[in-house]
């Protein structure tokens, strides 16, 4: 009879751990690779990093992520244009997920909040929305500005950036949504 038990026992510890509770998915979207670290198109990245400090692969999404109570932060590992690809890995409801990406059409430092809307030229929000199947996800918009006349669009997201306030204010607005709900986190951020 204590066969059975002991197959039992065997069968319950070889299975994979579960999956941590997640409520909320923040992604912040940017390039891997050091070259890219410091750019404006990383603003979504630099901002994780506010909310989470010990990040870990988590091969099947292809992200690195760390859970923090029922939130889950998620930098993917794929590039920009492909960020879709780890963002619906997670399998949470899109009402539930939280992109934080830079912004041309917002002033450099500006933040804002909103959900769904049109992805304006933004290959890895193209991306989220295309493998989501909507665009109704919430954004934290981190505004870059307009580049120089002359400057090429790519050359501009993938210059250096300046400040961290925005990073800063960014990351606080993730939390906020995640905590307090949109409206909130929009009457708080949108008020500065």
């Amino acid at each position: 009879m204590l066969v059975p038990v002991f197959d039992f026992l065997k069968r319950l510890t070889s299975q994979p751990p579960a999956r941590p509770h997640t409520e909320w998915l923040v992604v912040g979207l940017g390039n891997p690779g050091p070259e890219y670290e410091t750019t404006k198109h990383n603003a979504g990245f630099l901002a994780v990093d506010q909310c989470a400090k010990d990040l870990r692969p988590a091969p099947k999404c292809r992200a690195l992520v760390q859970h923090i109570d029922d939130v889950t932060f998620a930098k993917p590992t794929t590039f920009m244009n492909l960020s879709g690809e780890s963002v619906s890995a997670f399998g949470v409801p899109p009402e539930r997920i939280v992109v934080i990406h830079d912004e041309l059409d917002l002033p450099a430092g500006k933040v804002r909040v909103k959900l769904g809307g049109n992805e304006n030229g933004h290959n890895g929000l193209k991306s989220i929305t295309e493998h989501l199947g909507t665009r109704d996800y919430v954004r934290v918009r981190v505004g870059i500005g307009r580049p120089p006349k002359g400057t090429p669009v790519p050359e501009w997201v993938l210059g250096p950036r300046s400040g961290d306030e925005a990073i800063e204010t960014a990351a606080e607005a993730a939390r906020l949504v995640c905590a307090r709900g949109l409206a909130a986190a929009q009457n708080e951020i949108h008020g500065r």
